[in-house]
């Protein structure tokens, strides 16, 4: 399933002694390895996904490929996927989903000899995107009402994309039956996408909110 890693995500970023995808996996990839799998998901097999509406609400038809409920282009965040998804579909192409150690180091320390987007090696920003929140996909004013296509937000942090605000990312990280999530969402304002703001949630959950992105080599 190599071929999944393609262009249209934004290829990968080398940090230290390990790489981590340019932006979300996208609907386009995980439709590859649904393909390849034949894995129906647990938000396709319960009937769809869920959104938060007073309260956790499912949504017939929300599923990866039609997040709400039409289908959606290839270059959009895949959602509706749970820890255990999201871990097997990068175990299929060769990585993993980063700890919480590495994807905050990537989110928020500057680690590129030359950085782009007037970053400074060695210093840690309080936002994905630098000194303030601006550029993100959150609930503040922005152009993206949802979530937006991969790679359209504001380029961060060692060239990272979306590591704040668009959809929460799961994580390595367990805790019985809970998973880490990091990054916040267009759901959430600017504070949920700062260091401090990860959130445990049940590791079977899947909704509209919570995508992923892979990493790759040594822990």
């Amino acid at each position: 399933m190599a071929g999944i890693a393609s262009a249209e995500s934004g290829g990968r970023v080398k940090l230290d002694k390990m790489a981590l995808d340019r932006t979300e996996v996208t609907i386009g990839q995980f439709r590859r390895f649904i393909a390849d799998s034949r894995l129906e998901t647990a938000a396709e097999r319960d009937g769809g996904g869920h959104e938060f509406a007073g309260g956790w609400t499912r949504r017939p038809g929300w599923t990866w490929s039609t997040p709400f409920g039409e289908p959606a282009a290839d270059d959009e965040p895949a959602v509706h996927v749970s820890w255990s998804e999201a871990r097997d579909y990068c175990s299929a192409i060769g990585g993993r989903l980063p700890t919480v150690e590495e994807w905050a180091r990537a989110a928020y320390t500057e680690t590129r000899a030359d950085p782009t987007d007037d970053f400074a090696t060695g210093r840690t920003y309080p936002y994905p995107v630098g000194d303030s929140p601006d550029g993100m996909n959150t609930s503040g004013i922005d152009r993206w009402p949802r979530h937006a296509a991969v790679g359209t937000t504001r380029r961060g942090i060692n060239g990272l994309y979306d590591m704040g605000g668009n959809v929460w990312e799961w994580l390595a990280d367990r805790r019985g039956d809970e998973a880490l999530t990091a990054g916040g969402s267009w759901w959430y304002g600017s504070d949920k996408t700062q260091s401090s703001a990860v959130q445990w949630k049940p590791a079977g959950f899947y909704a509209v909110y919570i995508g992923f992105r892979c990493a790759y080599g040594s822990r």
